[in-house]
């Protein structure tokens, strides 16, 4: 998924996850697009600090397709089973904290 279809997926409500489904991509109250890794609630920005390059390859970006992915975060891979299994760096605190 590119920047722009991450985005709209996430402004049209659904869930979009990073490498796994125990990332979450979602846009706080001040608009920024976060990858909050569930199991602990930690955050990273969507994408680097210059808004141009995401955090991630786009090949690694998929949208849930069940519900079971929301009940059990981190315990299905990507569509093509190339999960990456570690959290992102810890970049401070989620600004929202576990808000999904």
């Amino acid at each position: 998924m590119t920047f722009e279809d991450i985005k709209a997926a996430v402004d049209a409500g659904q869930t979009v996850h990073w490498a796994n489904t125990g990332y979450v991509v979602h846009k706080d109250r001040l608009g920024q697009y976060l990858i909050t890794f569930v199991p602990n609630g930690s955050c990273i920005g969507l994408t680097d600090r210059s808004g141009h390059r995401l955090n991630g390859k786009e090949a690694e970006f998929f949208i849930a397709q069940s519900k079971d992915s929301a009940e059990n975060p981190g315990s299905q891979s990507r569509p093509d089973g190339q999960g990456r299994g570690a959290a992102p760096e810890r970049a401070g605190a989620c600004p929202l904290g576990r808000q999904l």
